[in-house]
């Protein structure tokens, strides 16, 4: 696995620096730093600590924890979000609670996201008339398949 370096600054010097929890993980971890709760259904902007200076070409991604997400149904609003290489303030992280029924409680240095560092590539848009077919062709959300709901959901709306 490659590496690339990233400037950082600890904004609050009593988090940790963002780190891979295993050899091979993608993402490095996140925390908060304060003390939170998020009530059912709604959201919450959580400061991490932490601003990083992005090489030009490389962007940072930050993704739900899974763990959070299965058990208490904690997730990341705008997943991934995009953090730019010319971006040096906090990282902040706008969490949602999609659990109905009971409020989330973070504490200060509960690991609440993943930080994803990868090479991007800036693409050169252009226009044309027609795009050459594809066998997919312009087939969206669940076109392909692999799940039975899908199927019946395709029924229902042929049968109409």
């Amino acid at each position: 696995m490659s590496s690339v370096e990233v400037l950082l600054t600890r904004l609050d010097p009593g988090v940790p620096v963002p780190a891979y929890a295993r050899p091979g993980d993608a993402g490095a971890d996140l925390v908060t730093t304060s003390d939170v709760v998020i009530p059912p259904g709604e959201r919450a902007v959580v400061g991490t600590g932490v601003a990083i200076a992005l090489p030009v070409g490389y962007a940072g991604f930050v993704h739900p924890r899974s763990g959070l997400a299965a058990r208490v149904g904690l997730s990341v609003v705008n997943t991934p979000g995009t953090i730019d290489s010319g971006y040096r303030g906090e990282i902040r992280v706008c969490l949602v609670n999609h659990d109905l029924r009971e409020p989330i409680e973070l504490s200060r240095g509960d690991r609440i996201a993943q930080l994803v560092v990868q090479r991007v590539e800036h693409a050169v848009f252009r226009e044309v008339d027609a795009l050459p077919e594809t066998e997919r062709g312009a087939g969206g959300y669940g076109s392909t398949g692999g799940h039975v709901v899908l199927a019946r959901t395709a029924l229902t709306e042929t049968e109409g």
